[in-house]
This record gives structure tokens, sequence and C-alpha cells, in this order.
């Protein structure tokens, strides 16, 4: 569900619904509209928002009940896996079926899914102050917290199971987890892009940006910071080699895996999903964002992260043989 979840804000976000439910009603607005007077009333508080003045002021109400559903549905989601999480965890808890140790970890999800909600309000209110858009930082965190949550979520899922583990020296090990910090920091920066619009530049050729490897305007402010972090073309231009640098080192960790006799089929499909990836995020620039290859770009970073945890816990330090005391 929560990856499920991850796909649906990809599309609310495609489709620039998310600024279409004004109001935060955290019990009631469960219910759409029921009736044709509510859906005027809500339209009304939407077209004093700056986002219809200032940009959808073309939009009737049929046009709003569109990218309400995705909001709404979005929202409706996030307040199921809530409940489907929740419920529960009370009756195994009530039952004493919890294993030992992971009554905190699950509370500590618990949590984790209402600061998500908090941050998604955060997030939302950003855009209906002065400008029709979210922060892109308020996005990135936003965004970055799902994959915590679902990354944790896998993780104690694993360590539930019964999977077979193998040995592996510290190196290997090293190399895996550096990954997944890479995987992160690149999926930070798409957040960036997809915040910023900054995809909807530059996307008639791969990997040249206005003819050139490094686009003529990366240079909009004074350091190199602020254009990596502000500047729609230079966070453009970070993520695309990022990403490029991040599936090479995925495909170096597979090649280790393979040399040292470490690889498992996680192992082989996380090699063979950061090419699909790589494809994806290519793809998503030419074809000027298109909604569906843009949804699965983000499906694959999720699929990517299960793929490198699995392949964490399919490891484990190589036991040291017991040393025996030397005789006098």
């Amino acid at each position: 569900m929560v990856f499920a979840m991850m796909v649906i804000g990809a599309i609310t976000r495609l489709t620039e619904s998310g600024l279409s439910m004004v109001e935060w009603r955290p019990l009631i607005g469960a219910l759409p509209p029921m009736s044709e007077e509510e859906w005027q009333r809500v339209f009304n508080l939407y077209q004093a928002s700056p986002e219809f003045e200032k940009k959808n002021f073309w939009m009737e109400l049929d046009e709003f009940k569109t990218i309400f559903f995705w909001e709404w549905f979005h929202r409706l989601w996030g307040r199921t896996i809530g409940l489907v999480f929740a419920l529960p965890m009370m009756i195994f808890w009530i039952k004493g079926m919890i294993p030992q140790g992971y009554k905190s970890k699950f509370l500590f999800l618990l949590a984790l899914g209402g600061a998500q909600g908090l941050m998604g309000w955060y997030m939302v209110q950003s855009g209906l102050i002065d400008q029709p858009a979210v922060s892109h930082f308020r996005l990135a965190a936003h965004l970055g917290l799902a994959f915590v949550i679902y990354g944790f979520l896998l993780w104690y899922a694993f360590s539930l199971g019964t999977n077979t583990r193998i040995e592996a020296n510290r190196k290997f090990r090293i190399h895996l987890h550096s990954a997944t910090l890479f995987l992160a920091i690149t999926i930070t920066w798409g957040a960036f892009t997809a915040g910023l619009d900054a995809g909807l530049l530059y996307n008639d050729s791969f990997p040249l940006m206005g003819g050139q490897i490094v686009p003529p305007d990366f240079w909009l402010y004074d350091n190199v910071f602020a254009n990596l972090i502000k500047n729609h073309s230079s966070v453009q231009f970070f993520h695309r080699w990022l990403a490029i640098f991040t599936v090479l080192y995925m495909l170096s960790v597979w090649v280790h895996g393979l040399v040292k006799g470490y690889a498992t089929t996680a192992l082989n499909l996380l090699a063979l999903m950061a090419f699909l990836q790589m494809g994806l995020g290519i793809a998503t620039i030419l074809s000027g964002v298109d909604i569906t290859i843009a949804a699965l770009h983000q499906a694959g970073a999720a699929i990517l992260l299960l793929l490198l945890l699995l392949s964490i816990r399919q490891t484990k330090p190589i036991e040291k043989a017991d040393q025996k005391p030397l005789s006098n």
C-alpha cells in the first residue's frame, strides 16, 4: 500500500492536482462532496486560491472535479494505510502476538505515518499562500519520508522472515550500504526536479542540454550549491548525472558480488532494474514528462530500494573461527 501510495502521489503531482483541496479536514475530508451544493462550495474555496487566480482561472467545475479526485484519493489512501496498520496492530498487541522487540518498532512506524500526514499538510500549505506551487524542499521531505516509511516496513518484514543469509566481507557490505546512500541522494534530487518542474526544460535531447553537456544557464546563482538546489536547469543536470553515477555504482556492486560469489537473485535483479530505471528516467525527460512514464520512474526508485535492502538483509559478516587458547 505504501508502494502504491508513492505512485498515487506521483500521479497527483504530475496532474497538478495537489492544491485542489484547500481545506484540511482530517475526519470529514475522507468523504468527497456528496451534492452539487457541496461541490460548488469547495470549488468556491479553490477559486480563492493562488493556483486558480494565477494559473487555472479558465477552469470550470467539471475540470475541477478531475484534479480534486486525485488529491482526495491520495489523502484517502493515506488514511486507509493508517487504519490497515493500526487496527491489526492493536489486535495483535492485545493477543500477545507481536514478537519480542517489535512493539517499539511498530509504534515508531505508526508515529512516522502520523508525521507523514502532517508533512503532507505542511507541504500543501506552501502552495496556498502567494505562489501556486509547493516548496520543492517540502516536496522532497514529503517524498523522502515516504521512502523512509517504506524502507523500515521492508526491513522489519525481512527481519521477521527466515531468509537465507550468506557471509560477505566488510568491503562488499560497505559497497551495498553506500549504494543505498547514493540512491537516497538521487531520489532527493529527483524530488527537487519534480517540485521545480525542471523536467520540462531541455527535454529534446539526452545527455546534451541546449547542445552542451552543461546547460548554458547553469550559473544562475553565485555559488554551485545554490544552483544545485534552486536553479531549474542545474537541478535537472545534477539529477541526470547523479542518476547515471548511481546506476553505474549499483552495477559495480553487482560485479563485486559476482566476483566474490555473493550474487543472489535480488542482486541480479538489482542490476537489471538499475538499467531499466535509467531508461525510464531518460524516457521521462524525452517524453516531456509523460504521466505514465514518470509514475513508473518513481515506482522504479522504490523497487531499487527494495532490492538493495533485500540484498543487504541477505548478507551477514563473516564469522571468525573460534580461537582456542594457547597452552602453556
